[in-house]
């Protein structure tokens, strides 16, 4: 049976001499495999539909077994990030940790909506720090983690000047610092940030500037909180380090 789906080319997988493995992640289905036959020839009509980060429309024909592609309309090609190895880098680790965070056949409109919306802002020039810490923010809940970041994790007072604990895994206050010694010192822009990134609505994301201190701070509570509490290893983050470094010496 022929069925139409929205989706996200995210991962593609090499098959035989002329064939691909397509996963995307769809608006109607969640994260979904399908075979492209023929994808890796020049000339076949599934090539450009079956790049990576391509978002499109695709002609499903659900079978028993695996899927089968049997075509695809290109709604946005998202050229700025392919033809941009910075953008790409980001992209890349947008798009695997959606691919490890979730699972196969198991619909999420709002997902879907949060990774395509964090692509066309990434495409249309918005900082791509921004965009990866926001989205890293709102993925936490999706594998089951739950900072504390609208009061203090230990003794649960909601005003006073806050540092990040991952011991405790969340916002400390200044009264129970010696709760954990290893605490993050955070600005308040940092508090700030955190807190919005985890709660609001990424459409409604205007133009925003943070300083880069702030950003390091960002980075270095996000990473310790994921590096602790995930379980996650992802080889696109390797790579986004190595572009990161790369970029500072430019």
């Amino acid at each position: 049976m022929l069925q139409k789906c929205e989706g996200v080319v995210i991962r593609t997988t090499d098959y035989g001499e002329t064939n691909k493995i397509v996963t995307l992640f769809t608006r109607e289905w969640g994260k979904i495999g399908v075979m492209a036959r023929g994808a890796k020839k020049p000339n076949s009509r599934l090539s450009s539909i079956t790049q990576i980060f391509t978002y499109g429309y695709f002609l499903i024909q659900k079978g028993t077994g695996l899927s089968g592609l049997q075509q695809g309309e290109i709604i946005t090609p998202f050229r700025s990030i392919a033809e941009d190895i910075f953008l790409t880098a980001y992209a890349s680790f947008i798009i695997e940790l959606t691919d490890k965070c979730t699972d196969e056949k198991k619909p999420n409109p709002y997902h879907f909506e949060l990774l395509y919306q964090t692509l066309h802002l990434m495409n249309e020039g918005y900082d791509p720090d921004i965009l990866m810490y926001i989205y890293e923010m709102k993925m936490l809940n999706v594998i089951g983690l739950y900072p504390v970041l609208n009061q203090c994790s230990v003794c649960g007072e909601a005003s006073g000047r806050f540092s990040f604990s991952i011991r405790e895994g969340g916002f400390i206050c200044h009264r129970c610092l010696e709760k954990d010694p290893y605490h993050f010192k955070i600005s308040a822009a940092t508090v700030k940030l955190l807190r919005l990134f985890y709660y609001f609505d990424l459409s409604r994301l205007g133009s925003i500037s943070v300083k880069d201190t702030t950003k390091k701070e960002l980075k270095m509570v996000i990473s310790a909180y994921y590096e602790e509490y995930s379980g996650l290893r992802l080889k696109s983050k390797k790579f986004l380090d190595s572009i990161a470094q790369m970029r500072n010496l430019l």
